[in-house]
């Protein structure tokens, strides 16, 4: 009887466990299996996505036979959001020219036709430069991370610090001597300006460890103080510094900065001439459900790829696309919908679309005397020349800047600040204050017409980027 008993009491003890597992285990088991589903859900899309790539791997083709004065290159590919621009942006890293382009991507299958040229209006006929692209855009896409053009990146040779703000006389005169201020040495930086705004993505290193800013509190000075520098006496828009140890693509991140920044809305008190603005269009194909945007522009490096990445970024899907860069006028024709697969719904979603697309192409234009300077690196060398610049009323209203082996090479676009041409007198006052200069001017400043005061394409980013040799100096009124 004993023993019975000791069995009993095992098995009503047993039941109850069973029992309060029942009532609690398994309603936590449900709603952890939700979230687990969820997540295995998303996986399992990755899986699927990966599988499908895979069983269906980009084909390129590059072809120098079938264009007489063209390399056509053909892409077909599994289609996702943002492959156009994928694809357009290694051909434009690559300095190439994109004359004409066919894009079809309905029933998620992406084929492409570019024909590119060099700079020079050449074929590409370099093996090294075909064969990346090859790898770029083929198979082996598949198996590496687009991390590098899309996302961001880790970097422990420099420190990323990307601006933005409103454009005024001296801006980046006052950027640059905070950073040398602070010891930090600019390896590269591009500079865009449009609308009365500016933004701006630099790549910094400590000048005591030639590396990446790693002290915290030396980070949050730099973002202060260039917070500040921003901000300046405008009380109606906002500034935004930020600080990373971030890799991205520079000329996307400046769309994104700026689109973010709503550099697309203009001034009731606008007085740029219509002619002078891209001519964009957008209506709805009702028959095919589509929104077709057409625009007309004149042509220059990198167009097709600045319309494509605002289109990506806004969230809207090319189906189709027809372009056409062969004269000095480029026709681009897009037909989209929104991610969520409907056309342009409404008269202000269209007007939004006009104008961001009309500052696309806009922000890299540039107006004046285009300055390439190549010089030996050191810190400091931003604040010297934007004095110089300062003190010549010079603005720049774009400007690119690398160092490569302890060279700085910069190439920047500068007009008077009264918004004339640079006249000879500050050219030789800029020699004097640079010292030994070699000076190459292209055209004469006397033949360009003047420049409206107001108009809204730039006002001033300061003065720009130190060199004490002037390996090239030309003017030119430049769309690259």
């Amino acid at each position: 009887m004993m023993v019975i008993s000791q069995e009993t009491n095992f098995l009503v003890l047993w039941a109850g466990f069973v029992l309060v597992a029942f009532l609690f285990y398994f309603p936590f088991k449900i709603f952890m299996s939700t979230e687990v589903n969820m997540s295995f859900s998303n996986d399992m899309d990755d899986e699927y996505e990966k599988l499908f790539k895979r069983l269906n791997p980009p084909r390129v083709v590059i072809d120098n036979e079938a264009c007489k004065n063209a390399t056509v290159i053909r892409v077909d590919s599994a289609n996702k959001h943002g492959k156009l621009l994928e694809v357009v942006q290694v051909l434009t890293d690559l300095n190439l020219i994109i004359t004409k382009a066919y894009v079809s991507s309905d029933g998620g299958w992406f084929m492409d036709v570019f024909n590119v040229t060099d700079q020079d209006g050449n074929k590409v006929t370099d093996e090294a430069i075909l064969d990346y692209i090859t790898k770029s855009l083929g198979t082996e896409s598949c198996f590496t991370s687009s991390m590098g053009s899309f996302g961001v990146k880790q970097s422990v040779d420099h420190t990323a610090i990307e601006l933005t703000g409103s454009d005024r006389p001296g801006l980046l005169s006052e950027v640059s001597a905070v950073l040398a201020h602070l010891k930090c040495n600019v390896l590269n930086a591009e500079v865009w300006t449009h609308n009365m705004r500016a933004a701006a993505v630099m790549q910094v290193t400590d000048d005591e460890t030639g590396s990446a800013i790693t002290d915290p509190e030396k980070l949050s000075r730099i973002k202060e103080l260039l917070c500040n520098v921003l901000k300046g006496s405008n009380k109606y828009r906002g500034a935004r510094t930020v600080v990373s140890h971030g890799v991205t693509h520079t000329e996307r991140r400046l769309h994104q900065m700026m689109f973010a920044d709503r550099d697309y809305e203009r001034a009731n008190n606008d007085v740029l001439d219509e002619k002078q603005r891209p001519n964009v269009s957008v209506v709805n194909w009702y028959e095919k459900d589509y929104s077709v945007i057409t625009i007309r522009s004149k042509d220059r490096p990198k167009l097709l790829f600045d319309t494509v990445c605002t289109l990506t970024d806004m969230e809207y899907v090319v189906f189709h696309a027809n372009i056409d860069a062969e004269g000095p006028e480029a026709h681009q024709e897009y037909y989209i919908k929104h991610v969520d697969g409907s056309p342009v719904k409404s008269e202000a979603e269209r007007q939004r679309i006009i104008q961001c697309l009309e500052a696309a192409i806009e922000r890299r234009v540039s107006e004046g005397l285009k300055l390439e300077l190549c010089t030996t690196d050191r810190i400091g060398l931003l604040s010297d020349v934007t004095r110089i610049f300062r003190e010549n009323s010079l603005t720049v209203t774009r400007a690119e800047v690398t160092t490569r082996a302890g060279k700085a090479v910069n190439t920047f676009y500068v007009s008077d600040a009264s918004g004339y041409p640079v006249d000879a007198k500050t050219i030789d006052s800029i020699r004097q204050a640079t010292g030994q200069t070699i000076l190459k001017v292209k055209g004469s400043p006397e033949e360009l017409k003047p420049v409206s005061q107001e108009s809204p394409t730039r006002f001033l980013f300061g003065g720009l980027f130190k060199s004490r040799s002037f390996v090239n100096f030309g003017l030119v009124k430049s769309y690259s």
